[in-house]
């Protein structure tokens, strides 16, 4: 741990938990170029999260509180913030369990069931133009979930990978297909899911006291499956007891495992435009295999 000025210098992750959280700082322990462990004056630990784009952490911070206020999953407590800047309360690992599964699964279906205004809407103090990861996400409201996904969360992702030749114009035919089925494919309507958007196994993490935490939102309404796909799609520690204590919680409509691959066409989007053709044709995939039912 790095000895620091008690308020420190204002560029500094030391300085920036001083200024945001109204207290001496004593330590600051780098963990990232944009994130760091800093130590209060009475020994409580935050991270510091910096963010490149104007508003990134604001909007994160308004997804955090948004999902503590439903009172079900656990995030860190947003000690501050400011556009470029997040001051959150720091989290103490433990290693995953079948019963902290069980009960993350139970307090992800009461955090969807909390619901949102509507589809697409952000969390309130959010941004309409937020983000995903790295990519742009806009939060505009639409009426019914198919439309909706469609027309805001799979098709500028797929048009954007088609104009960088990420996917050939052939290609987003699938995709395209995909889409226009979406209003047979997509299941019994259900009401806008209070979700956390960008739930991979990397923003799950496992609590040292028996609790999951969630951190990194990118929080909007939507439809609860994307949640659950997203934790399949990258891995999640005993998800078999995740979604055990899901259904338990509240019962998933039939024929959502068939589902998930329609569900993931969004974040595989995502990926593609950031990190390359291996997620394309990923999303290829699970565009040809929703085709295919």
């Amino acid at each position: 741990m790095t000895n620091r000025p008690a308020a420190g210098d204002a560029g500094t992750p030391a300085g920036v938990a001083a200024r945001l959280t109204g207290r001496p700082v004593t330590g600051e322990r780098p963990l990232s170029p944009a994130l760091a462990e800093v130590t209060l004056d009475d020994g409580h630990l935050v991270m510091v999260k910096r963010a490149d784009d104007p508003g990134a952490a604001r909007a994160e911070a308004a997804g955090l509180r948004w999902l503590a206020d439903a009172g079900t999953v656990r995030v860190p407590t947003v000690q501050g913030h400011d556009d470029h800047w997040l001051v959150t309360d720091l989290v103490r690992s433990g290693p995953p369990s079948t019963a902290a599964a069980v009960r993350f699964g139970r307090d992800l279906a009461a955090l969807h069931a909390a619901g949102a205004p509507a589809f697409g809407a952000p969390p309130p103090g959010g941004l309409e133009d937020a983000w995903i990861g790295l990519a742009p996400m806009r939060n505009v409201p639409g009426p019914d979930w198919p439309r909706w996904y469609a027309g805001h969360r799979v098709l500028p992702y797929l048009r954007r990978a088609v104009d960088d030749g990420i996917v050939r114009g052939a290609e987003a035919a699938v995709v395209e297909r995909a889409c226009e089925r979406l209003p047979e494919l997509a299941g019994p309507a259900e009401p806008p899911a209070r979700l956390h958007g960008d739930l991979w196994n990397g923003n799950v993490l496992w609590g040292d006291d028996g609790h999951v935490r969630l951190i990194d939102p990118a929080a909007h309404g939507g439809h609860r499956e994307t949640d659950l796909a997203m934790l399949r799609l990258f891995g999640c520690p005993y998800l078999d007891r995740v979604i055990e204590g899901y259904q338990d919680g509240a019962p998933l409509a039939d024929g959502w495992a068939d589902r998930i691959g329609l569900h993931q066409l969004f974040p595989l989007l995502v990926h593609a435009v950031l990190f390359g053709r291996s997620y394309a044709e990923q999303a290829l995939t699970a565009a040809r295999r929703t085709l295919a039912q």
